[in-house]
C-alpha cells in the first residue's frame, strides 16, 4: 500500500477525530485523496500522506531544513531518550491511546513511544506549523499521521484525545481543553534554568539575555490553568562527539543571535558534554 492511501485509510477510519478548520464542522467523506466536510470543504494529501490544515499563511523562524535535520541526527543518537521515556511512562496504560503531540517537529518523540507502545495499537497523531518538519515526519515508516495545522486553530473535535503532549512548544490552553477528553492526561516538558547551560554560556556573555533561561511565567501559567498540576524535574548529561556537537548548536535557536565569529570558534572548539535539565508537567483532567 502507498504511503498516502496509508494514510487517507487512516483519516477514514479515525474522521470523527478530525473538524474543519474553515467552519468547524465535521468531516464526512474521504475521496480522490483529499478530505470533505459538510460544507463542502476539502484538504488534498500530500503524495507523502501528510494533510495542510492551515487557513492563512504562516511564517516561522523554525521552517529551516538545516535546523530539522540537525535535530533528527541528534535525537536518533538518543538525545531526547530520558524525557521521551518518562513521557511514555506517564502514558501508562498499555490499553489503546488516542494521542496527540504538539508541535511534533519531525517525529522523534512519537517514534519512540510507537516503538514502546506497539502492541497497544494507539491512534497517534502529530502536528507542526513547520512544513518541512512535518516533511522530515513523513518519511517515517510509522503508523502515526502527520499534519500541518495552527496550535490555536485545532482541526480536531472536542475530547478527540486522550494524551496530549506539549514537548518545548507554545500551548493554546483553551484548545487543549477543547480536544482533551475527560479523564484524559496533558504532559508539557519546558527547559529549566540549567538546559543546555554550557553551549549557552560558551555562545553568549552573562549579560546577554540568551545567556540564561528563566521558566517561572510559563509554570505560573500552567499552575493558574491546572491547580493539580504535577512537576517533576529531570536532568542528565549527554555525551557529546564533534559531529553530535554540530548538529546540537544547529538544532536549537539558541545559534541565531549569535555572533558569526564567535559562532565558528564555538563549533571549532567543541564540548565533551551537555546538560539537559526540565521540567515535566502532568495533569489529568
Amino acid at each position: 500500500m502507498k504511503k498516502i492511501e496509508k494514510k487517507l485509510s487512516f483519516v477514514a477510519q479515525n474522521i470523527d477525530m478530525f473538524v474543519c478548520p474553515i467552519c468547524r464542522a465535521s468531516f464526512t467523506d474521504t475521496q480522490c485523496y483529499s478530505v470533505i466536510c459538510e460544507n463542502g470543504h476539502s484538504f488534498d494529501f500530500s503524495k507523502k500522506g501528510t494533510l495542510y490544515f492551515l487557513t492563512h499563511q504562516i511564517t516561522s523562524d523554525y521552517d529551516d531544513d538545516r535546523m530539522w535535520n540537525s535535530r533528527a541526527k541528534i535525537q536518533a543518537a538518543g538525545f531526547f531518550e530520558p524525557i521521551a521515556e518518562r513521557i511514555t511512562s506517564l502514558i501508562g496504560s498499555k490499553e489503546k491511546q488516542r494521542i496527540l503531540d504538539v508541535g511534533c517537529g519531525e517525529g522523534s518523540t512519537l517514534s519512540y513511544i510507537e516503538r514502546k507502545r506497539q502492541s497497544s495499537k494507539d491512534v497517534m497523531i502529530g502536528f507542526d506549523i513547520s512544513k518541512r518538519a512535518i516533511n522530515l515526519a513523513a518519511r517515517r515508516e510509522t503508523d502515526v499521521f502527520y499534519c500541518i495545522a495552527d496550535l490555536a486553530q485545532l482541526p480536531f473535535k472536542k475530547g478527540a484525545f486522550d494524551i496530549i503532549i506539549d514537548m518545548f512548544s507554545p500551548s493554546a490552553y483553551s484548545e487543549f481543553n477543547r480536544v482533551l477528553a475527560h479523564g484524559g492526561s496533558l504532559i508539557k516538558i519546558i527547559p529549566n534554568s540549567n538546559y543546555l547551560i554550557e553551549l549557552r554560556h560558551l555562545l553568549y556573555d552573562q549579560d546577554n539575555k540568551n545567556c540564561s533561561y528563566n521558566n517561572q511565567d510559563v509554570l505560573e501559567l500552567f499552575r493558574e490553568k491546572y491547580p493539580t498540576v504535577r512537576i517533576e524535574q529531570l536532568k542528565y548529561t549527554f555525551e557529546l562527539t564533534p559531529a553530535l556537537f554540530e548538529y546540537l548548536v544547529y538544532m536549537t535557536p539558541l545559534h541565531w543571535g549569535a555572533d558569526s565569529e564567535r559562532l565558528n570558534q564555538v563549533l571549532s572548539n567543541g564540548l565533551s558534554q551537555i546538560t539537559i535539565d526540565v521540567s515535566v508537567l502532568f495533569i489529568k483532567s
